[in-house]
Order: structure tokens, then C-alpha cells, then sequence
């Protein structure tokens, strides 16, 4: 969500995104998808136009995005650490260091999009990100050695 979108809990049984471009509903019962239609048609009634996209599955959750991140940057210094900079990772011609953004675009991402058909690490769903470091994992510690743990809450910092 963008920093301008707000979160409106109408009650205990709904709660909707409100943001620039329209509403946001999370359905996940038969209520919230009565309030949701009844939304759209008065929508509908008011507008006459309405753009609807809907998505399936879980989105990550925020203690997954904090360990990519917190993965990314062990990754990047354990890599740097043993002596592999990019050069010698991804066959490039200039020795760079490698830092948590460089791993998470260079790495992560290809290997991400490559599994689940989705480049967003904010849109993957929640067991893309065992399945993606399973595979990022196997291939540094077999090819250089240099095996990272999936971070715990207690490696947040």
C-alpha cells in the first residue's frame, strides 16, 4: 500500500483498503462478500463505470518481508566475507560488493519470478518465500559454500 492509502475497519466483521485509486476489500467470508457487492452495485449505480481486479491467495507477511530483507543482507556479507563478490557470482566483469538491494534484485527476484511468475516481492504469496530460498539456498551453498539461514524474529535487527 502506498503511504496515502488508509485502513478503514468499519466493524468487527469488515474492513476495506481505501486508497487514491478505489477501494480495497479483503473477502475471506460470506459477509465481507455480501458488503463488498453491495459496495460495488452502489458503486455501479452512482458511476456507471466500475474497474474491478481481484487476486487470489495470501500476500507475504510483514514478518516474511523483514526476514528477505534480513536474509538479504546476511547473504550479502556472508558472500562478501568468503571472497565472492558479483564478479565471481554472476560472471560479470566488475568486482562489486555485494549489499542486501544487489541480493534481492539480482538474486532473489530472478529466482522468484522464475518459480511463481510473479517479480513483485510485495505480491508473492506466503510459501513462495520458503520455496525461493530453498532453491537460492541450495544453489550458493553447493556452487560457493557460503550457506545463510532463513533469519528468525530473533535476528530482526
Amino acid at each position: 500500500m502506498r503511504a496515502v492509502d488508509v485502513w478503514a475497519g468499519y466493524s468487527d466483521n469488515e474492513s476495506v483498503w481505501l486508497s487514491m485509486s478505489g477501494e480495497e476489500w479483503v473477502i475471506n467470508s460470506d459477509m465481507k462478500l455480501e458488503n463488498a457487492l453491495e459496495a460495488i452495485r452502489a458503486s455501479y449505480n452512482e458511476h456507471k463505470h466500475i474497474t474491478i481486479k481481484t487476486k487470489t491467495g495470501k500476500q507475504r507477511t510483514n514478518l516474511q518481508n523483514a526476514a528477505l530483507h534480513k536474509y538479504c543482507d546476511m547473504l550479502a556479507s556472508s558472500l562478501n566475507e568468503s571472497g565472492f563478490d558479483m564478479h565471481m557470482v554472476l560472471s560479470s566483469d566488475v568486482e562489486v560488493p555485494w549489499n542486501k538491494d544487489l541480493v534481492k534484485e539480482l538474486i532473489w527476484r530472478p529466482v522468484q519470478k522464475a518459480q511463481t511468475q510473479e517479480s513483485s516481492t510485495t505480491k508473492a504469496e506466503r510459501a513462495d518465500y520458503s520455496k525461493v530460498y530453498d532453491t537460492i539456498n541450495r544453489y550458493i551453498s553447493g556452487r560457493f559454500g557460503v550457506h545463510v539461514p532463513w533469519p528468525e524474529k530473533k535476528d530482526k535487527d
